[in-house]
């Protein structure tokens, strides 16, 4: 998939606000510094479409920017932030479960990893917190080009290896870097097939009726 045009559609604080359900759409959320935003901005061929910090919690609300003109590309608050209340965590939460529990369109959540660390307990947490509401998921691992090959690999063996002591199957990974655009096409790619599989589902229900 070649990335054309990407726009800024809408910040909400509730997933009732968000724009007509009509298009697939794809959420990224990872944990605090992941570098979400510099992947978005990879993704795009905009180095300032999604708004990159380098203090923790600059997304607050859910972000939706509209592509190609024919899907959705939704930016989400990151987890794990130890700088905000419990009362603020806790509207974070909630806004962002109720996203994905109730957002019809929504085809896939993309959790960011990063590929530098060892499995952390706060990722794992929320991947199972995915899986206890059904949501599908991709990961992937951001950051690779700050370790060699090796040691990438080594560390998303790592990750695969905790998600076996609970999981049977795995959900698709890849590896990524916003600085030199290693994952761009898979991911993209990636969205581009589940984009045809929603348009045919939608032509057959159209069909049926």
């Amino acid at each position: 998939m070649i990335v054309k045009n990407a726009t800024f559609i809408q910040s909400v604080t509730d997933w009732h606000k968000c724009p007509e359900g009509n298009l697939p759409e794809y959420a990224f959320i990872g944990r605090s510094n992941v570098g979400k935003s510099s992947l978005i901005n990879m993704l795009v061929n905009n180095k300032s479409l999604a708004k990159t910090s380098s203090k923790p919690g600059k997304t607050q609300t859910i972000n939706h920017f509209l592509i190609n003109k024919n899907w959705y590309l939704v930016d989400l608050p990151g987890y794990g932030y130890a700088s905000i209340s419990k009362a603020m965590r806790a509207k974070w939460q909630k806004m962002i479960n109720d996203y994905f529990r109730l957002r019809e369109n929504l085809q896939v959540v993309f959790v960011l990893i990063d590929s530098r660390l060892e499995p952390q307990k706060i990722d794992l947490e929320f991947i199972e917190n995915l899986g206890e509401m059904q949501i599908p998921f991709a990961l992937i691992f951001t950051k690779a080009d700050k370790l060699s090959a090796n040691k990438v690999q080594g560390n998303v063996q790592r990750f695969k290896n905790k998600l076996y002591e609970n999981w049977e199957e795995l959900p698709y990974i890849m590896v990524s870097s916003a600085e030199n655009g290693l994952g761009k096409d898979k991911i993209l790619d990636f969205i581009e097939q589940l984009n045809l599989q929603y348009q045919e589902n939608t032509n057959n229900q159209n069909t049926s009726v």
